[in-house]
């Protein structure tokens, strides 16, 4: 009996988190570029995606880490 409550527990969870994933997947679901009189937006395309995405890795990483005050 207490077998069968286990499963059924298991299977219950299982079944919240498959709606859960299933909601935050819709969420977040691609739409479409809006193309304004023919032209690709800019950043369309998946190549410009990773250059922009390269650029503000390596931006993040120049930039200086603030210090703690050591006036301690």
């Amino acid at each position: 009996m207490r077998a069968v409550f286990s499963v059924l527990g298991l299977l219950l969870v299982v079944a919240v988190i498959g709606l859960v994933a299933k909601k935050q997947l819709t969420a977040i679901a691609p739409t479409a570029p809006v193309a304004v009189s023919g032209a690709t937006a800019a950043g369309s395309t998946p190549q410009n995606q990773v250059q922009q995405m390269r650029q503000a890795a390596e931006a993040a990483l120049q930039a200086p880490r603030a210090m703690p005050d050591e006036s301690r």
